[in-house]
Formats: C-alpha cells, sequence, structure tokens
C-alpha cells in the first residue's frame, strides 16, 4: 500500500481530479465553464461528487490551440482559485506559465500541472522548487498547436525518458 501525501491528501486511495477550464474553447467541455461564477459553481459541484482535486485551467492546450497572453491566463483562472481555495478546496493549476503558477500558489493552489513538464518557461522550476506545491508533469511532442502533428510513439517509456 502506497503511504505518504500528495498535496496533503493521503495516497492510501486513488485521487480524483476534477477539471474546470476557464477557456472559452475547451476541448473537455466546449467553453461552459468560461465565465468565472459558473467555473466556481461547477468546481464546489465536482467535490461535492467526490472530487479531491480541482485542476483549474486558463489557456487551452488542444490541439492546434492558440497561446493567449499571460495577462488573459490570470485573469481567467485567479478569482476561481481564490474562490475554490478560500472554501478549503485543493486546487491545481494547469498552466506553463511561472507567473501564472505564481500568483495562483500565492491565491491558495497546492498543485501545479503543467503539460510541458516544466520546461517551457524557464523559471517555472525554480517556481516549483521554492514552494511546497505537489507537481504534475505531462508529456507531449511539441507545442500545444502542434501536438497532434507527430504524436506516434515507439517505445514510450523511453521517448518520454
Amino acid at each position: 500500500m502506497m503511504t505518504g501525501h500528495f498535496a496533503g491528501l493521503p495516497l492510501d486511495h486513488p485521487l480524483i481530479m476534477g477539471i474546470v477550464n476557464v477557456t472559452p474553447d475547451s476541448f473537455s467541455d466546449g467553453g461552459e465553464t468560461f465565465d468565472h461564477k459558473l467555473a466556481i459553481e461547477r468546481g464546489f459541484k465536482q467535490i461535492q461528487e467526490g472530487a479531491d482535486i480541482i485542476d483549474v485551467g486558463g489557456e487551452s492546450t488542444r490541439p492546434g490551440s492558440v497561446p493567449i497572453s499571460l495577462e488573459e491566463e490570470i485573469k481567467r483562472v485567479l478569482p476561481v482559485v481564490k474562490a475554490l481555495a478560500e472554501e478549503g478546496s485543493v486546487v491545481s493549476i494547469d498552466t506553463r506559465r511561472s507567473n501564472v503558477m505564481r500568483k495562483a500558489l500565492d491565491g491558495g493552489a497546492k498543485i501545479i500541472n503543467d503539460i510541458s513538464a516544466l520546461t517551457q518557461d524557464a523559471c517555472s522550476l525554480k517556481i516549483a522548487a521554492a514552494s511546497e506545491a505537489s507537481v504534475v508533469l505531462m508529456h507531449m511532442k511539441g507545442r500545444p498547436y502542434s501536438m497532434a502533428n507527430n504524436a506516434e510513439y515507439v517505445n514510450v517509456v523511453k521517448e518520454v525518458n
């Protein structure tokens, strides 16, 4: 049996992560939670339904997506992160940008979830290391707008390594 914790949650059972994308073009919900109020309500509903963690993202990383400005991403996610964290929810910030990570952690997020595995922003690793945040590292080939172009692997374990 696994012992320890992740973001303060025990690892003696599987953890469920709910997703709230504060984007107009999300591939998972089609933009249903682009409004802050709706995003916050969705997060609390997911907690009531059994989610242990709420992952908040403000920039779509679906294949073919176009990057948004840093300011826009912060504007989208910070009110949602703060509202959920203030009520005791364990919040994860889904971002590739160190400035968004820092603001979300300051706003109460306990987890960094980075699709680029902390490689696309030179300061991301420093932010993660300096914080007490738990970290989720993802893997992709290329960038979000091109990651589907070459998504074949001969041996995924060797290629991720």
